[in-house]
C-alpha cells in the first residue's frame, strides 16, 4: 500500500500597496493611482485608476540588466563614469545640457547648477513642443488657473491643436470635460465642448461642436475669433482661409460671451504649425480679450511628466524657461541661437549633458550627426538611441516608480512623488550633484 507523498502549495508573492502614487508618464501627473507592487521581483502588477497610458507606463517598467554606467561602451562603475564626466565637462568650451522633462525638479535644480559652473547653454524639451508658447508668455502673459478650477467651474471648454483622448486619456475624465465640479454637479451635461483641428480624432466623438479648419490656419481663426470678441466683423476671406463659415464662427463666440468660466486648452497642433509663438499669441490674447465678458483662461496641454516642472526650474534659476546661455556669467536667452537642436545642427556645441531625453530619436539628422560627433553624457533608465552612442551613459533609476521627489503638473501645481520600489541603480540627483561636487572641486583648486 503506497503513501501519498505530501503536496506543496506555491508560494504567494509578496504584495505591497502604495496608496496615491503619481503617474509621471503625461502632463496630467495623476495623483491619485493605487499601485500593487510584487515585492519578491520588484515589478507592479497593478495600477488602479491608471489610464491605459499610466498602465503601460508601471506594467512594463522593470530593472534592466545594465552595468552601472558605460564609458564609450564598455562596462564601468560610477565613480570611473563621474571622473570622466567631469574631465569632458572642464575641457569643453561649448557644452550644453539637455532634457530634464523627465527627472525630478531636485535633479533639474543641480543641472542647472552644473550649467552655471561650466558656463554652459541649458535647455529642456520644451525648445521642441511648446516653445513657442513660453515666448508667447512673454510677450502677452497668461490668464491661468489650476486643473481643479476647471474641473469645477468651467462650462465651456475649447480644445485646440490636441488630441486629449489618445495623448490625455484622463484629462478628459478627471480634469475637464467629465467630472461633476462644485460648480456643476452634472458633469458632462453642464458644459459645451469645442474641438478645433486640421482632421477628426478620436476627440471629436466628444465635442459638442468641432472646428475642422484647414492646415495653416491657426492664426487667422484666432484672430478673427478676437475681432468677434471686440465687436469687430472678421474680413470675409477668412471663411476661405479658414474653411470655417463666418455664422459658425459668430455662433461660438456668441457662446463663449455667455459662458460662466471658459478655458482654452491648446496642444502642439497649434505651437508647431505655421505661426508658432504667434498662434500661441493669439490663443493667450484671445483669452485675455474674453475676460471683457466673462471668466476665461488659456493652458498649453503639456506632454512629459515634468516638462512643466522643468520650465519652472530654469525660469527660477535664470528667469527665462528654455534656450539659455549662462556662458558670459549671465544668462542669456535666445530661441534659435541657444536651442539644443540649433546648436548641434549649427556644429558649434562641443559636449553634451543629454538627462531623461533621447534627441538621437528625434532631433533633425545634422543635428543627430554632430551629437554623434562630440562627447556626450546621457543619464537615461533604458538604452536609449541617445546612451548607445554616448562617450559616457549613466543607468539611473526611474523617477516616480524608483526615486521620490518633486514635479510639477501642467497647471505648475507641484505634487510629491511616492516610489514603489527601490532600483539598485542611482538617481540622476544623486549622479549631478557628485559631478556637480568633482566640478567645484576642480575649480576651485585652480
Amino acid at each position: 500500500m503506497s503513501v501519498a507523498e505530501p503536496t506543496t502549495e506555491p508560494k504567494l508573492p509578496t504584495l505591497k500597496v502604495v496608496e496615491d502614487a503619481t503617474c509621471t508618464f503625461c502632463g496630467c501627473v495623476c495623483d491619485d493611482i493605487q499601485l500593487k507592487v510584487n515585492t519578491d521581483d520588484s515589478q507592479i502588477v497593478e495600477a488602479k485608476n491608471a489610464c491605459v497610458l499610466g498602465k503601460s507606463w508601471f506594467f512594463n517598467h522593470h530593472i534592466e540588466d545594465r552595468p552601472e554606467a558605460t564609458i564609450e561602451g564598455r562596462p564601468a562603475s560610477y565613480e570611473e563614469a563621474i571622473d570622466r564626466a567631469v574631465e569632458i565637462l572642464l575641457n569643453a568650451k561649448y557644452p550644453f545640457v539637455y532634457g530634464l522633462s523627465d527627472t525630478t525638479c531636485e535633479a533639474q535644480r543641480v543641472a542647472v547648477a552644473i550649467a552655471d559652473w561650466i558656463g554652459a547653454s541649458v535647455d529642456t524639451t520644451t525648445s521642441v513642443c511648446h516653445g513657442p508658447s513660453g515666448i508667447a508668455f512673454q510677450g502677452v502673459g497668461e490668464v491661468t488657473c489650476t486643473l481643479g478650477e476647471i474641473k469645477n467651474r468651467a462650462d465651456f471648454l475649447i480644445y485646440w491643436g490636441g488630441n486629449p483622448a489618445e495623448s490625455h486619456p484622463r484629462h478628459f475624465t478627471k480634469y475637464s470635460l467629465m467630472p461633476k465640479g462644485m460648480f456643476l454637479p452634472k458633469g458632462r451635461k453642464d458644459r459645451t465642448a469645442v474641438l478645433v483641428d486640421i482632421r477628426k480624432t478620436k476627440s471629436a466623438k466628444a465635442a459638442d461642436i468641432f472646428l475642422q479648419l484647414k492646415p495653416r490656419s491657426d492664426f487667422e481663426l484666432a484672430w478673427s475669433l478676437r475681432a468677434l470678441a471686440k465687436g469687430i466683423e472678421p474680413d470675409p476671406s477668412v471663411e476661405e482661409k479658414t474653411g470655417i463659415p463666418l455664422d459658425t464662427l459668430r455662433d461660438v463666440m456668441d457662446r463663449m460671451k455667455n459662458a460662466k468660466f471658459g478655458a482654452i486648452l491648446f496642444g502642439m497642433g497649434l505651437t508647431m504649425t505655421r505661426g508658432k509663438h504667434l498662434n500661441s499669441e493669439a490663443i493667450l490674447a484671445l483669452a485675455r480679450d474674453m475676460n471683457r465678458h466673462t471668466r476665461w483662461v488659456a493652458k498649453p496641454m503639456r506632454g512629459h511628466g515634468n516638462v512643466t516642472g522643468a520650465d519652472n526650474v530654469v525660469s527660477w534659476s535664470t528667469g527665462y524657461p528654455f534656450g539659455v546661455h549662462l556662458g558670459r556669467g549671465y544668462p542669456r536667452f535666445n530661441p534659435g541661437e541657444f536651442t539644443s537642436t540649433d546648436l548641434l545642427a549649427r556644429g558649434e556645441a562641443d559636449a553634451a549633458v543629454i538627462i531623461a531625453s533621447d534627441p538621437m530619436s528625434n532631433f533633425c539628422q545634422a543635428a543627430r550627426d554632430h551629437l554623434q560627433a562630440i562627447p556626450s553624457i546621457v543619464f537615461d533608465p533604458k538604452l536609449s538611441e541617445t546612451a548607445k552612442v554616448a562617450t559616457v551613459a549613466f543607468t539611473t533609476a526611474t523617477y516616480g516608480i524608483n526615486v521620490p521627489g518633486t514635479v510639477y503638473r501642467m497647471d505648475d501645481v507641484p505634487l510629491p512623488l511616492r516610489p514603489a520600489f527601490d532600483s539598485p541603480f542611482r538617481s540622476d540627483y544623486e549622479i549631478l550633484k557628485a559631478i556637480e561636487h568633482k566640478i567645484r572641486q576642480a575649480q576651485l583648486a585652480n
